[in-house]
């Protein structure tokens, strides 16, 4: 009986073994598992594709949220750890596919249209074998933000107005914009921006009460951040358009829509249907009124008719 327990042991040890090594497929999951970046956006957008999901399909769907940062959520999806999570159009150009930034899609509409997401949508399918869907409806670009006080008193309204002040000023910023072919570097020498110190790496979390507790004086932060009105901040005008178009847009594997057809016509109804102000007011709610994501996206759903 002890040889028998032993030989079993064993076979499990090596079956454990085995199911490491890369193309060890495990039995099919029977719903999906969307998953997010590590902000509150990211977490309501994927509760917001989990409900719609689940209500129109029935299919089964487990969340991991919080995930971490761009390229970390990029390998899940890849690794089919993940089967779908919402992207950023420009990120995924610049960030994900080393591609360098196309300005002048700044300017232009989003939806399906758009340059850059026309862009995004064929290398993902070429390179990737992922299916980008419709773009949900509002675009979240980098945010350059200073205390409201300080907009009003140094007559700041544009990042080109922030030239004569850098020198004094100190800077905080996400980990990924210190480093993305989109972020500081590019932007500082667009703009001729040259500060004192190099930029404070913040968590995303706390990036706002350091502005306002002045241990920084610019951010970059999120346009759709609900804290940006909250906490009486100013997001600068991007004068000289250094950023391209950040569309949400919904990256799901297409082995997945083979297994899900239906997937594919349910993310289609939400193409267009969220808002700037729709996302900044959900955002507010859950980072200012502490309101649980899944409450405020229910209550979304219904104002909506979805």
């Amino acid at each position: 009986m002890y040889r028998t327990l032993l030989r079993k042991l064993s076979l499990l040890s090596l079956l454990s073994i085995i199911c490491l090594v890369p193309g060890c497929k495990g039995p099919q999951r029977s719903g999906i598992v969307i998953g997010s970046k590590f902000f509150t956006e990211q977490v309501i957008l994927s509760e917001l594709l989990a409900q719609h999901i689940e209500a129109r399909t029935g299919i089964p769907v487990e969340r991991k949220t919080n995930l971490g940062g761009t390229l970390l959520v990029h390998k899940a999806l890849l690794a089919g750890q993940i089967d779908l999570y919402i992207e950023y159009t420009g990120t995924a150009l610049t960030a994900v596919l080393n591609e360098p930034p196309d300005r002048s899609s700044a300017s232009t509409d989003q939806g399906p249209s758009n340059p850059v997401y026309q862009r995004v949508k064929q290398l993902y399918a070429q390179r990737f074998d992922l299916e980008v869907a419709e773009p949900l409806g509002f675009e979240n670009t980098f945010a350059m933000v200073i205390r409201g006080e300080d907009a009003e008193n140094l007559h700041v309204r544009t990042i080109s107005d922030v030239v004569r002040y850098a020198p004094g000023w100190r800077v905080g910023v996400g980990y990924e914009f210190l480093e993305r072919p989109d972020g500081f570097h590019g932007w500082a020498d667009l703009y001729h921006l040259h500060f004192a110190q190099t930029p404070k790496v913040m968590d995303l979390g706390l990036i706002y009460r350091a502005l306002v507790d002045r241990q920084v004086d610019l951010v970059a932060g999120n346009s759709t951040d609900g804290l940006i009105d909250a906490l009486n901040l100013v997001a600068l005008e991007d004068d000289r358009h250094y950023f391209p178009r950040y569309d949400a847009v919904p990256i799901i594997r297409k082995s997945t829509l083979d297994r899900f057809p239906q997937l594919g016509p349910t993310l289609g109804e939400l193409g267009g249907k969220i808002s700037q102000s729709d996302i900044r007011k959900m955002n507010y709610a859950v980072d200012v009124l502490h309101t649980d994501p899944a409450t405020v996206v229910h209550e979304f759903r219904s104002a909506k008719g979805l």
